[in-house]
């Protein structure tokens, strides 16, 4: 394990025994923990975590794509405290510097015309104003949006949202339209000029390099659910630049670009959800929209723009944001909290002097080159993806079928990766895929070193299956 010349405070609270009591008689009972005996985290220090016990974890989820410049980073760690100690909340019907400062760095950062920012608190409210903002600009319902997309867990998100276990037999969410996600590794179409990444996937195609004839088949997929499944005029069209909780999921190149000309034609507003992607993660440029060389009429954005404080924005135009005007007196009691807007300015500050966008980018692909020769090594991982500092490594029973790895294989491989210091996130419909997203400090022995935790687990699995198959 790479050297960290930072020492935890000895944990001195709750027992982990009855850390477990107190969540089983008081919190959520919906499993979400990682891990047969979940982590207690006591502390943490840029790319690092440290549990109650002493143990030192690298990070290579950050609190689900959150942490984007290091946990307890020391500048921002400043800049709240010393907010904390000068005005904590006043809401929106008074004005407070923090809160103009920080819109007038955020506009800054995106391309005209969208200029006009909401601070709201949470990806899910981001996205579910957006929603309010489509119906309200268009004077339209029906919305549209991928299958295996997550737009957040709020009832009116849920519609937006096409992951299985996020939906519920009760009605929710009406208007919402769900469409064939262009995977290129996983869908009908795709091959090995497809997407905007370091790595191809291994699936032949016949393609040129500079025309992809599966974009053009996901695109009459689109057409076909415009002319079946909505109506004449549309609200909108959301999308991910890349899809996170569906496992770093890609779509052909140039395939956002023609489905936003279709979506405008037919009267709706294009909405780039940049919760996971945003904030230059993804390396290349500070926004995913950037990638796919299309302006959006929203952004939508969240957990990496706090590092980790509660905190999101909803980006658009002076005419939408006036069309919401006319019909709706938006509010929110937190939104532009001044806690949350030091804290956003700071982020942004970090992200500029340390170079972290051009450190995704230059660490990211190297970290994606490593990850493909682990593929190449072993038949179960199927898929290596991503962009930057944003990485999927599906894991498949074989490669010609593209089959899941059953679930309990994929956990068995997630622990052992936690028993060598390495914490890694989980994504898929079947939850087959590891998501490796670090904070964007990370370095590249720090790289060397997951690579190899990985293929250590993927050779223990190996070995675990050799031996079950020769004892039946």
């Amino acid at each position: 394990m790479p050297p960290c010349d930072f020492i935890p405070e000895r944990y001195q609270s709750l027992g982990y025994n009855r850390v477990l009591e107190i969540h089983k008689d008081h919190l959520s009972p919906v499993v979400t923990a990682y891990f047969q005996k979940p982590l207690l985290l006591h502390q943490g220090h840029m790319e690092w975590l440290f549990d109650a016990e002493g143990n030192r974890y690298l990070d290579f989820f950050s609190g689900i794509v959150t942490v984007s410049v290091g946990h307890c980073h020391p500048k921002v760690n400043a800049v709240a405290q010393k907010q904390l100690g000068r005005l904590w909340h006043t809401s929106t019907v008074f004005f407070h510097p923090p809160m103009h400062e920080y819109a007038e760095k955020l506009a800054a950062l995106l391309p005209e015309p969208l200029k006009v920012i909401f601070l709201v608190n949470s990806g899910s409210e981001a996205n579910e104003l957006a929603m309010l903002m489509a119906r309200a600009h268009s004077n339209n319902i029906d919305i549209i949006s991928f299958r295996g997309a997550y737009h957040g867990g709020s009832p009116y998100t849920l519609g937006l949202t096409n992951v299985g276990t996020y939906k519920m037999e009760l009605p929710g969410g009406t208007g919402c339209q769900p469409t064939m996600c262009p995977d290129v590794f996983r869908g009908p179409w795709g091959g090995s000029h497809c997407r905007d990444s370091p790595v191809q996937t291994i699936r032949k195609c016949s393609c040129a390099p500079d025309c992809c004839q599966a974009k053009d088949q996901y695109i009459e997929q689109f057409k076909d659910t415009l002319s079946t499944s909505v109506a004449k005029s549309i609200a909108g069209f959301f999308a991910e630049p890349i899809q996170g909780v569906n496992g770093v999921v890609q779509y052909p190149k140039g395939f956002l670009k023609e489905a936003f000309e279709l979506v405008r034609a037919r009267g709706g507003v294009c909405i780039a959800d940049e919760v996971q992607t945003g904030f230059g993660r993804l390396g290349s440029h500070f926004w995913g929209f950037q990638t796919h060389d299309v302006l959006p009429d929203i952004v939508t954005m969240a957990k990496g723009i706090g590092n980790g404080f509660p905190m999101a924005a909803v980006v658009t135009t002076p005419e939408i944001a006036k069309s919401l005007a006319k019909r709706l007196q938006y509010f929110n009691t937190f939104g532009g909290n001044p806690m949350a807007c030091a804290i956003g300015s700071a982020v942004l500050e970090v992200i500029k002097e340390e170079n972290l966008q051009e450190n995704s980018q230059e660490v990211g692909t190297y970290m994606l080159l490593k990850f493909a020769k682990l593929r190449d090594e072993f038949e179960i991982v199927g898929d290596v993806r991503g962009k930057g500092l944003m990485i999927g490594i599906e894991m498949v029973q074989d490669k010609m079928s593209r089959r899941p790895l059953p679930r309990e294989e994929v956990n068995q491989i997630h622990e052992d990766c936690k028993h060598m210091g390495l914490l890694v996130g989980r994504g898929g419909i079947f939850s087959q895929t590891f998501r490796i997203a670090p904070s964007m400090c990370i370095t590249k022995p720090e790289v060397d070193f997951a690579t190899e935790v990985f293929r250590s687990a993927l050779t223990q699995h190996m070995e675990r299956r050799a031996k079950s198959h020769s004892q039946k």
